[in-house]
């Protein structure tokens, strides 16, 4: 199954977003061929959306992920794990921003509040990563400034915005504008789009 083709099948209303999301998820899968790993920030809802996201990256989502091979090896190799060697699941690298309660404090209570989530993508980025960032309206300033600083380290950058794009729509290198305006009204339709991207990645890394 293709999700990205499932994802428009199942939701009509999002067929002027599928080359966008394609493009999202073709960006990912080299990504992750090529050893990166992707950051995910946002706000509010989108902060959830985040946190949700890394946790349908970092284990089995729709597949188990059993490991395998020289994993399994490895894994069978060490008495107190092996035990747990087929119920351990191969994760792909994600680290949601908004989760790093303790740094985002510290930096925006010493620095610069709107740039918390820069400073994290800052000292976190790899050459290869991705950032995919989050925004209703395309114009969080702590999001935008997130991706400018992406873009300044060489990374891709994915937006997930609403109908307009905003500032990211102006910055990302690809940019997913779902086809509504009022912040929930987006929301629910961000969650088939980034499942739909989780799932596709998945088969094809692991399928």
């Amino acid at each position: 199954m293709n999700y990205v083709e499932n994802l428009v099948k199942n939701y009509p209303v999002l067929a002027e977003c599928k080359d966008d999301v394609q493009a999202a998820v073709d960006a990912i899968v080299k990504m992750y061929h090529d050893g990166g790993k992707i950051l995910l920030c946002g706000n509010g809802g989108s902060a959830a959306d985040s946190s949700h996201i890394a946790g349908e990256l970092l284990k089995g989502f729709i597949l188990k992920r059993e490991p395998k091979g020289e994993n399994r090896e490895k894994l069978l190799s060490v008495p107190e794990i092996a035990p747990y060697a087929s119920t351990l699941q191969d994760g792909l690298c994600a680290i949601s921003l908004p989760d790093q309660c303790a740094v985002l404090s510290a930096f925006a209570n010493d620095c610069a509040p709107e740039a918390v989530f820069a400073q994290l993508v800052y000292s976190m980025h790899r050459k290869g990563d991705v950032l995919l960032g989050m925004s209703t309206s395309g114009n969080s300033k702590n999001v935008v400034l997130a991706v400018a600083a992406a873009k300044a380290m060489g990374l891709c950058t994915i937006g997930l915005t609403g109908k307009s794009g905003g500032k990211l729509y102006e910055l990302c290198d690809i940019t997913i504008r779902v086809p509504e305006v009022e912040t929930y009204r987006v929301q629910e339709l961000h969650l088939p789009v980034y499942h739909a991207i989780c799932a596709e990645v998945e088969r094809l890394l692991f399928f």
